[in-house]
């Protein structure tokens, strides 16, 4: 029965969506547990793919296969998931700050926090400060994470920063900020309390913020 758990993670390596969306049903169906299916099956799978990406084994087209294959299987898993309580690593909102519309960057890191176990909140692009914290408020997540491609739209991060601490939330909420521009240094500048310097690192970072 275990061999069922290994080839869901062999052909999500592929990409292969039916192959991972059969499989998990086959598995279901042979008694596996929604839990160890995730975590021995998918998740074991997408964790191969962040260290292949971090090493450049793997390419964004494969990255974003892999999730398409992991999303398969977890349209079965999900709803049995919810069902028997099985809580995520954490919350994390997630967007391109406002002013600029550049989402590739922000999409991979989405996958690569999901597939780690994430429960992701993806406010898509152009997101203004309010929104951000207004999302990690109502949906009690303790990390928001900003994205920017633009030199001109940095600023917006350290504006996100100033309106968590204004709200009183600085000791609940943690904030990481990634793009191409984007430094430790500048980070520590604007007060963020990480910087994500890939997509792999950053969901290293998110681990370490959330203590897990």
């Amino acid at each position: 029965m275990a061999d069922l758990l290994a080839d869901i993670t062999a052909y999500l390596l592929t990409g292969d969506d039916e192959q991972v969306s059969s499989l998990t049903r086959q598995a279901l169906a042979a008694g596996h547990k929604p839990k160890d299916i995730l975590d021995r099956g998918l998740l074991a799978g997408m964790a191969v793919v962040g260290e292949r990406f971090k090493a450049h084994e793997m390419y964004l087209p494969d990255v974003l296969m892999a999730a398409q294959a992991m999303n398969a299987g977890m349209e079965h898993l999900k709803p049995l998931l919810v069902r028997d309580g099985v809580p995520s690593l954490g919350k994390v909102v997630l967007g391109t700050v406002q002013g600029d519309l550049h989402d590739i960057g922000k999409n991979l890191v989405a996958v690569m926090l999901k597939g780690a176990g994430f429960e992701v909140l993806d406010l898509g692009s152009d997101v203004s400060p309010a929104r951000f914290v207004e999302a990690a408020r109502q949906h009690g997540a303790p990390v928001i994470g900003m994205s920017a491609l633009l030199t001109t739209t940095m600023p917006m991060m350290g504006a996100v920063v100033r309106l968590v601490k204004e709200s009183g939330l600085a000791g609940q909420i943690k904030t990481i900020v990634g793009g191409a521009p984007v430094t430790e240094k500048f980070a520590r500048e604007i007060g963020a309390d990480a910087h994500g310097f890939d997509a792999a690192n950053a969901v290293e970072r998110v681990r370490a913020l959330i203590g897990r």
